[in-house]
């Protein structure tokens, strides 16, 4: 008797880019969109940015797309929108996670970045709420991700493929943004495997090797879309201060409450960082 694959992303013989392919094809048929210009992973505390982006002409739960799971994290909406912006352009609002930590492997932590590209993405703008290092920073302030240190001993791609990340976080994406709002600061982003939070000598080695924000999401991501040719700028809001440089104990309420608190500013804010790519 043959094992039936749950998902067709599980399967190792499966093409990950035909997946999304087929997913991109869900996307097309559930929007009436053929093609998107920007893509959005939102992030805990960045939700709300969806309305205020522009009209939302279609919106659906991730599960209905090929190889889509529902987020296993509260914060996370669990739904695709496609918005119609001011400007004419099509954003696809992504409001489904899959982390590393999940235990379901790179490809489906990629999946919704490489589905995005299939749609005809350009630009992929990436989210998340993390700790923060850098010194002066405070709980609700978002940063650019201006480079990233991936320190969970994986990557999206696969065989000898050698992709280039020297300017992965994009320069002139991140010169755009600062347009929007000049008081922006940058810093290097390190994706820790999770889902337990640093512990204070960990955040010290971040620090050590340069990282300004600790987080469980978002490089190997960045590292997919930089395969499928798109553009990329990166956001993080502090959600907390990292373990060690926060004197209380972290915890997971203590993000969502972070998130919920500064959500009407960092909307504002990247719906017209949106507005003006």
């Amino acid at each position: 008797m043959s094992q039936t694959i749950a998902h067709p992303l599980d399967d190792p013989a499966a093409d990950p880019f035909e997946v999304a392919r087929v997913a991109a094809e869900d996307i097309a048929r559930l929007t009436g969109v053929e093609q998107h210009d920007i893509a959005l992973t939102l992030g805990s505390g960045w939700g709300k940015a969806a309305e205020l982006i522009g009209e939302t002409t279609a919106s659906f739960p991730a599960t209905e797309v090929t190889g889509f799971s529902a987020p296993a994290l509260a914060g996370h909406a669990g739904t695709i929108r496609s918005i119609l912006t001011p400007k004419g352009r099509r954003v696809l609002v992504i409001g489904a996670r899959t982390h590393f930590y999940e235990g379901h492997g790179v490809r489906r932590v990629v999946h919704s970045v490489r589905t995005a590209a299939a749609t005809g993405v350009k630009t992929m703008v990436l989210t998340n709420g993390a700790g923060g290092v850098k010194a002066g920073w405070k709980a609700g302030q978002p940063v650019l991700i201006s480079d990233h240190i991936n320190l969970t001993a994986a990557s999206p791609l696969e065989g000898a493929t050698f992709i280039d990340l020297t300017d992965l976080y994009s320069a002139r994406l991140r010169e755009v943004a600062r347009s929007v709002d000049p008081t922006l600061d940058e810093g290097v982003y390190c994706q820790f495997r999770g889902p337990h939070y640093e512990t204070p000598a960990e955040v010290r080695m971040a620090r050590a090797i340069g990282g300004d924000i600790v987080g469980m999401s978002t490089a190997l991501e960045a590292i997919a879309a930089r395969q499928a040719g798109m553009e990329i700028l990166g956001f993080s809001l502090i959600t907390n201060l990292a373990a060690g440089i926060q004197t209380t104990p972290l915890s997971h309420q203590e993000v969502i409450d972070a998130g919920r608190e500064a959500e009407p500013v960092i909307s504002s804010l990247l719906a017209r960082v949106i507005e003006a790519l």
